[in-house]
């Protein structure tokens, strides 16, 4: 596969933006998906972009390996796979206009309930509704294996469970660090890693390791609420975008 220099310097970008919000801004990742659907045949972006994505997630579960909060990610997991099978499945027949507007309207739903949730001081108290979790389990491991893009509905669920913005962050890194994996070889039975893209996966993968070492720095810096207020407000804007 050969790129032309705009597609090095569109990927190296989405690239390092993969890697801030890898151990960031978790919501900042999905102007990343933007970016690689510009630079890259779709098909091929989803296996040239894994193997980035695994890249940064060394990094980001290195950073965070003491800030995960693993009760929240057993319950997610078995939900998780069976999506990633679910999109497996899929992929290749589900029309990629349609998919990205389901889950456009999706994350505004989730979207709009946590800013209820958030502007009412006695929410803490309420346990989000047990299906909850197996909703974005599914979703999630559906919408990673089909496009690499489920990192807005893990933002709504960790902003739903309230947790602190490091352990926020420590828990979606492990989250989709196992996930990844778990999908390499469902991408590499379907072609979508192959030989002509891993040496650009691995150039891309450096990038994304670069850019997540910035990561941490800035998220210990921010308010809790800046945080929150941040990642949710980047989860409308892309969910804005899916529907349109």
């Amino acid at each position: 596969m050969q790129l032309e220099p705009w597609q090095w310097l569109l990927g190296a970008l989405g690239a390092f933006l993969v890697g801030i919000a890898k151990t960031g801004i978790p919501g900042l990742g999905i102007l990343s998906v933007a970016i690689f659907g510009l630079a890259f045949p779709t098909r091929d972006s989803v296996g040239l972009v894994l193997i980035m994505l695994i890249c940064a997630d060394i990094v980001a579960v290195s950073a965070y390996r003491h800030d995960a909060s693993w009760p929240h990610l057993w319950r997610l997991f078995p939900w998780a796979v069976a999506g990633i099978i679910v999109g497996y499945l899929a992929l290749g027949r589900v029309n990629e206009v349609q998919m990205r507007r389901l889950l456009g309207a999706i994350l505004l739903g989730l979207s709009l309930l946590q800013l209820l949730r958030a502007r009412r001081p006695a929410a803490p108290a309420n346990e989000p509704h047990w299906l909850f979790a197996p909703l974005t389990g599914v979703t999630g491991g559906f919408t990673t294996m089909v496009a690499n893009a489920a990192g807005p509905v893990m933002v709504i669920y960790l902003l739903a469970m309230r947790l602190p913005k490091l352990s926020f962050v420590g828990t979606s890194a492990w989250f989709f660090f196992l996930l990844n994996l778990f999908k390499v070889p469902f991408s590499a039975s379907l072609g979508l890693i192959n030989p002509s893209t891993l040496g650009i996966s691995l150039a891309l993968g450096l990038v994304a390791m670069a850019g997540a070492g910035f990561g941490r720095p800035l998220v210990e810096r921010l308010n809790q609420r800046v945080f929150e207020l941040t990642a949710l407000g980047l989860t409308f804007v892309a969910a804005l975008l899916m529907v349109r």
